[in-house]
């Protein structure tokens, strides 16, 4: 594993200990502090790869969230997790709204932390494509593949490298691939049921205006309304359905088809300086993707 810096963020002094520990013996370069502000004034912060920060009891207003906020304000390109309890759903799905990189849930569990951060720090790319030409183009990215985990990382790496090139994210501080890595776990693993003979087929419809996602299994399907209301916050910890609310919570638009063995997942572009130089930059007609 590659050493990152990160930056930890946590009034409570034991949690705060526990958690940059624990980052500490799997090899990361760790700085903690309990103080906010002293955190948000340093001169370094777009040095670090990572910031966790915990939620306050005012979880929408404080703590991870006025961090993300600080961030965007300054344009500085570093993913934040937050870290909560299960009273605050509702922070957390703010969190999400506003752009944190994905949350992970107290107590620490070392396992999650550890494919939490991993995940989280695999997002940060880097992409050179000329912003003029960027609202006049238009592909199509097709994938047919087997049912295994194993291609899922590859497949979801150049996706995410296509949709930034488009300026329709910036993959440092948006949760898309959170997004399709769940809907693939999904399609392989409770579409599919892990046969390898059974195939998840991708589609990506990419222009500047959006990012339209098909993801498809050879399952039984499901009725996709006996799925909890995944934009309620009381769900938001219950062991089943995590992935179908995140989902939900990152994309724009989310559309099951009737069988349940089909997802569609649209993704708009960031309000950041770059989409909107690009919006700009584009034609009068309607550039959107066609609809599947």
């Amino acid at each position: 594993m590659q050493k990152r810096r990160i930056l930890i963020v946590d009034s409570n002094e034991e949690l705060r200990t526990l958690l940059a520990s624990v980052l500490g013996e799997l090899g990361h370069e760790v700085v903690a502090t309990g103080d906010r502000q002293t955190a948000l004034a340093r001169e370094d912060l777009e040095d670090f790869d990572l910031i966790i920060s915990d939620l306050t009891e005012d979880s929408a207003a404080g703590g991870g969230i006025e961090i993300i906020g600080e961030l965007k304000r300054k344009r500085l390109m570093v993913p934040v997790v937050v870290s909560s309890e299960e009273t605050q759903q509702n922070g957390v799905i703010k969190a999400f709204k506003l752009g944190a990189a994905n949350f992970v849930r107290k107590p620490y569990e070392r396992e999650e932390l550890r494919t939490i951060v991993d995940k989280t720090l695999g997002y940060k790319l880097r992409f050179v494509d000329d912003l003029k030409v960027l609202p006049f183009v238009r592909e199509r990215v097709e994938f047919e593949l087997p049912s295994d985990l194993s291609l899922m990382n590859g497949v979801l790496h150049y996706l995410i490298e296509r949709v930034a090139g488009l300026g329709i994210i910036q993959p440092e501080r948006s949760n898309l691939f959170i997004a399709l890595d769940e809907a693939f776990v999904n399609a392989v693993k409770h579409g599919n049921k892990n046969d390898p003979t059974k195939l998840v087929r991708i589609t990506a419809d990419l222009s500047a205006n959006e990012a339209r996602f098909q993801i498809e299994d050879e399952g039984e399907g499901f009725d996709p309304s006996t799925i909890p209301d995944p934009l309620d916050p009381a769900n938001l910890f219950k062991a089943s359905g995590r992935g179908v609310l995140l989902i939900y919570n990152i994309m724009d638009e989310v559309k099951y088809n009737e069988r349940g063995n089909r997802l569609t997942m649209v993704k708009r572009p960031d309000k950041s300086f770059d989409s909107e130089l690009i919006e700009s930059l584009a034609p009068a007609d309607d550039l959107s993707a066609p609809n599947n």
